[in-house]
């Protein structure tokens, strides 16, 4: 991927739509960020308890387990948003036009198939954690100092929607831009080349100088 790909605003139905799930899409990185910030925290608790006080952090690793599926799924739509997930540009990038929205739209519609299948499946794997009748409602537990998993587990299903959300948006912004042939559609991200990238950069260094 050359770099970040701008995403393309107007007063369209479809671009208010891309609006307020960005909204959504940014709380839920933020949370991510929290847990990666978390950790960092219990580390350092962990180490200068072990190092001064003959003490650690109590189930370090049961809160490493807990925290990384937050890590890891929470930030994945809005990545998707901004096309900065890892890809390889080197086809797509060579394409233009109607060619380059078909591309995209085929992908794209292949990640949904795959995204609804992995909901399908983790959702299944929440439900069998889940009990109100248990504990803590959890039927399972960290082997530590025995934290509930279902919190872990319902995260996944929960990130995939949204991301599902996120990708219906940008079946219907390519849609739209393969139908009308259209240069620029908003809502859904544009590749940049690597002259391009390096001058956003640029623009943006001098932004804060």
């Amino acid at each position: 991927m050359a770099g970040a790909s701008p995403v393309l605003e107007d007063g369209s139905l479809l671009s208010r739509l891309d609006q307020r799930l960005l909204r959504l899409e940014r709380v839920f990185a933020l949370l991510s960020g929290l847990a990666i910030f978390s950790l960092m925290f219990m580390a350092v608790w962990s180490v200068v308890g072990r190092k001064f006080f003959n003490a650690p952090l109590p189930g370090y690793v049961d809160w490493i387990e807990m925290a990384m599926p937050f890590i890891a799924f929470l930030g994945i739509a809005y990545v998707q948003r901004d096309g900065t997930h890892i890809r390889m540009d080197l086809v797509i990038g060579r394409l233009g036009g109607r060619a380059l929205w078909l591309a995209e739209l085929v992908s794209v519609l292949l990640i949904l198939v795959l995204i609804l299948a992995l909901i399908w499946g983790s959702w299944a794997h929440f439900d069998r954690s889940f009990d109100f009748g248990s504990k803590w409602w959890s039927r399972d537990s960290s082997i530590d100092i025995g934290l509930p998993i279902w919190p872990a587990k319902l995260v996944v299903p929960v990130a995939f929607s949204v991301l599902v959300a996120r990708l219906l948006i940008q079946v219907w912004g390519y849609g739209r831009a393969l139908v009308l042939g259209l240069a620029s559609p908003v809502a859904v991200p544009l590749i940049r080349s690597v002259e391009e990238t390096a001058r956003a950069e640029a623009e943006l260094l001098d932004g804060h100088d």
